[in-house]
């Protein structure tokens, strides 16, 4: 074994690497996005031809995957908390599909909404699958658990869901790694139908997951995992990332379970309620496993957590709220900073958006009844002085439909952004809908060439957008192309006008190179040529 210092992500991802991975299919999405860009980086995947390239979206990513797995090959799927949403289909039938390779579907989700739009927990995903769920609770147990869960989605032949929370991501310890990293899996498809999901065997594979219900309750009550340790009567649940903020604050006189692999071990938690007075419930997201407890134990014992207050309901958990459950006194490390003002994140000096919504403000003011849709990405921060443009964003690739049904309404002008990379994940169907409807909406995608919101990886539609929208039916005239820079906004404001005034679908192309890529590529020709 040797140590090294990793990321909750990294961990993750060389955990997968030293475990036979065949390939990671993925969306770039915080706190997710350096899972799949060690993996692309990492020697080993680069010697074995590890498959490693970012997928359109989250559905495309696990169905990819599932088909490496039906050909017996180790396979991960990487995406945060929101793309379990995209892919809910594909994954709630993989539990049914079953799987040949060994198959971990990662979710990293986002309690207190760092970067995201929702605090929405991924283990009720798990659960609703009827899958096992792990959460590690340390760098060293994400590491160490990769290569149990591919053991384990192998033995079940069920997919296995890896839930991680931002904290875990994003935060650095050492690690020991095995020297040898195990072999990738022979090449092995499958000649069952159990993949054919036709009602008949459908029927018979959901019953057979359902008799696997046994044998995945029994995996977690034995899970090197899920720990019972101590004696008190305070009984304290531990999950995940929760684990080390309750060893940290907890008094000695309390038994504790850790609980980083599910569904949930009853026996364990009923052999703690008999020696506990109460138990109370840490977990990092929703209270999943408090309303389990709760069911399992009755009305009658007392359990306390997030649903009673005694940690916050909302927010992610730290020391601190986890110490104050615990009766202690807590302080701010540090005093409140006096005579600051606030500064909000803003688009990058010389950012293409930027431009892109001068004019459209510009544009905008001469109709007053005109409403900008947003969506996800970098443009998103258009809603925030000094530009406060858009009127809505709420999921990947709502904003060219929220503009259609809004002009379904009446609404007009209706307009829609939307960046080049969320338009290829999730926009392009909304188009056709559009399109189908001959809808009068301008559609902006503002193409800055690169995924830049979570570090500039690869555009899945880069160079193909005027194709794109061609085929799916907008005119060819109304398919414009402009570069977004102070000295072309006469130019810009025009097509603006010209295409808002068009009583249909029509696509703006606003394309200039994100300004952090820009200074990359630019570094990197310039290290070339020295």
């Amino acid at each position: 074994m040797k140590k090294q210092l990793l990321l909750g992500d990294e961990a993750i991802a060389l955990g997968a690497l030293h475990a036979g991975l065949s390939g990671v299919y993925a969306y770039p999405g915080t706190p997710s996005t350096e899972i799949t860009e060690f993996i692309q980086a990492h020697p080993l995947a680069k010697e074995r031809g590890v498959h490693s390239r970012w997928c359109t979206n989250e559905k495309t990513a696990m169905e990819a995957a599932l088909g490496m797995s039906y050909a017996g090959k180790r396979a991960l799927v990487c995406m945060k908390h929101v793309g379990m949403n995209v892919c809910a289909d594909a994954f709630v039938n993989s539990a049914i599909t079953g799987v040949n390779g060994g198959l971990v579907v990662l979710a990293a989700d986002d309690p207190s909404m760092h970067s995201s739009q929702n605090e929405q927990d991924s283990r009720f995903y798990g659960k609703f699958a009827m899958i096992p769920i792990l959460e590690p609770s340390s760098q060293q147990e994400a590491y160490d658990m990769m290569a149990e869960a591919y053991d384990l989605s192998e033995r079940l032949r069920l997919p296995v869901l890896m839930r991680v929370v931002t904290r875990m991501a994003h935060s650095r310890a050492s690690v020991l790694v095995a020297e040898e990293p195990r072999n990738e899996n022979a090449f092995s498809p499958a000649q069952e139908k159990n993949w054919v999901l036709l009602p008949a065997i459908a029927r018979r594979q959901y019953a057979s997951l359902i008799e696997k219900q046994k044998d995945i309750a029994e995996a977690a009550e034995t899970s090197q995992f899920n720990q019972l340790a101590g004696e008190g009567r305070l009984g304290v649940i531990a999950c995940g990332i929760g684990y080390n903020y309750v060893m940290e604050a907890a008094p000695a006189n309390v038994q504790i379970l850790k609980v980083s692999h599910y569904p949930l071990p009853e026996k364990q938690v009923k052999a703690m309620s008999k020696q506990c007075a109460e138990i109370l419930v840490v977990e990092d997201g929703l209270p999943v496993v408090e309303q389990d407890v709760r069911g399992m134990l009755g009305a009658d014992y007392k359990v306390t957590g997030r649903l009673t207050g005694r940690l916050p309901r909302a927010g992610e958990l730290t020391p601190d709220n986890v110490a104050a459950a615990f009766g202690k006194a807590v302080e701010p490390t540090f005093a409140q900073a006096k005579n600051l003002a606030p500064r909000p994140p803003q688009l990058c000096p010389g950012c293409g958006h930027r431009d892109v919504y001068t004019a459209l403000n510009k544009v905008a003011a001469g109709y007053p009844g005109a409403r900008i849709f947003g969506d996800i990405g970098c443009y998103t921060l258009g809603a925030l002085p000094p530009f406060q443009a858009i009127a809505s964003c709420v999921d990947m690739g709502a904003s060219i439909t929220m503009a259609k049904g809004a002009a379904d309404a009446g609404l007009r002008p209706a307009i829609a952004v939307i960046g080049d990379s969320t338009f290829t994940h999730s926009g392009m169907t909304g188009l056709l809908d559009a399109v189908n409807d001959h809808s009068p909406i301008t559609v902006i995608i503002s193409d800055n060439l690169t995924t830049a919101m979570t570090g500039g990886q690869d555009s899945a539609g880069t160079n193909k957008f005027e194709a794109i929208c061609l085929g799916l039916g907008v005119e060819p005239e109304h398919v414009r192309v402009v570069v977004p820079l102070p000295k072309n906004m006469d130019e810009i404001t025009r097509i603006l006008r010209e295409e808002i005034e068009y009583d249909g679908v029509s696509v703006i192309i606003p394309r200039r190179e994100c300004i952090q890529t820009f200074k990359r590529h630019a570094k990197k020709t310039s290290d070339e040529k020295k």
